[in-house]
């Protein structure tokens, strides 16, 4: 797997932790792709990184995850931008989903309580944006 904390540099990991809405990519059962808007966090680790979204259970994107098991989530601000895409899966145990409330509250604000909150994590394998958040080769 790659490491997006290598190929991020200071800006880049700054931009993923400032307050910007992002688009959410997955693909419905006949291909096409859903997209839909946002708000993420993102936790880089020693050999990749995790972004997290929070979001109601029944929702067609944790479907399509479900289904799929890819996605990929864009943030942009003007000129610039930054897309991570990986592997996702569904967390729904109650230590998971609290992780992701607090991550969430924390870069955006905190929540309505909602009982059917599901986190989508995509582990990911691939970063592309704008050169300023590209660390050098």
């Amino acid at each position: 797997m790659t490491d997006p904390s290598s190929l991020l540099s200071p800006a880049g990991l700054a931009f993923v932790t400032e307050r910007h809405l992002a688009t959410l990519s997955t693909l419905r059962a006949d291909g096409s792709p859903h997209v839909v808007p946002v708000g993420f966090t993102f936790e880089p680790t020693p050999g990749g990184g995790t972004v997290r979204i929070i979001t109601n259970g029944p929702s067609q994107k944790v479907l399509n995850v479900r289904r799929d098991g890819r996605a990929s989530v864009s943030q942009l601000e003007g000129p610039t931008w930054l897309t991570l895409e990986g592997a996702a899966r569904i967390l729904d145990d109650p230590e998971s989903v609290q992780d992701a409330v607090e991550r969430y509250a924390a870069r955006y604000r905190r929540p309505q309580p909602n009982p059917l909150r599901v986190v989508i994590a995509i582990d990911v394998t691939r970063v592309m944006g704008s050169a300023a958040f590209r660390a050098s080769a």
